[in-house]
């Protein structure tokens, strides 16, 4: 397969950068693929499991947040606020964050306390999918 530039930055820190193969984000509209040729893009990524393929290498997978996927000239730009290895993520954190987002949306709160509770528990939930994929 032929390869593309990827970077995918997270909280302006660098997650991965060099060749890859085929790229898999979460957007709005779903899963969505990329490979080397691919046309010029620009779209919201959602918080979810991105994976990626580098070269002569098995399939790798993040829990990443919401940001920007951007595709020109042959180069592929991932910005989004926080991207997690599987390795990295606290399964028993993940499982409590999870159940205190639970237990915010429950309460009688604001619009605003409630979109934050809706948006920490999509983050968890994330986290603890893209851990049991990777079986770590």
């Amino acid at each position: 397969m032929r390869e593309f530039h990827v970077a995918i930055l997270a909280c302006g820190s660098s997650f991965y950068e060099g060749p890859c193969v085929s790229l898999v984000v979460p957007t709005v509209d779903g899963l969505y693929g990329i490979q080397a040729g691919h046309s010029n893009l620009i779209t919201a990524i959602r918080p979810g499991p991105l994976s990626y393929t580098v070269p002569d290498q098995p399939k790798r997978m993040a829990a990443v947040s919401s940001g920007l996927l951007k595709v020109e000239g042959g180069r592929v730009l991932v910005l989004v606020d926080t991207a997690e290895r599987p390795e990295d993520i606290d399964m028993n954190r993940a499982l409590q964050d999870a159940a205190a987002a639970k237990e915010a949306l429950l309460q009688k709160r604001s619009m605003q306390e409630y979109h934050t509770a809706q948006a920490s528990l999509s983050r968890a939930l994330n986290r603890l999918r893209v851990k049991n994929h990777a079986g770590q």
